[in-house]
């Protein structure tokens, strides 16, 4: 008899994948922002900065099952 598959860990895989491609897409957007700032002369708020922060912390789920 073959393993089964374990289609819960498959799922948990592709939603990390997705998450990092998320997080890696903001981050690009965010540095490209930046630099656009930078060319104008201006400099990014508290707020603008903030913003992709307070994403990444959402996107890190606390493992509180553990």
């Amino acid at each position: 008899m073959g393993r089964r598959p374990n289609y819960g860990f498959e799922k948990r895989q592709r939603e990390l994948k997705k998450q990092k491609k998320k997080n890696e897409k903001a981050e690009r957007k965010r540095l490209k922002k930046e630099a656009a700032a930078l060319e104008d002369g201006t400099a990014p708020t508290e707020d603008e900065a903030g913003e992709t922060e307070e994403a990444d912390e959402e996107a890190e789920p606390a493992d509180e099952d553990e």
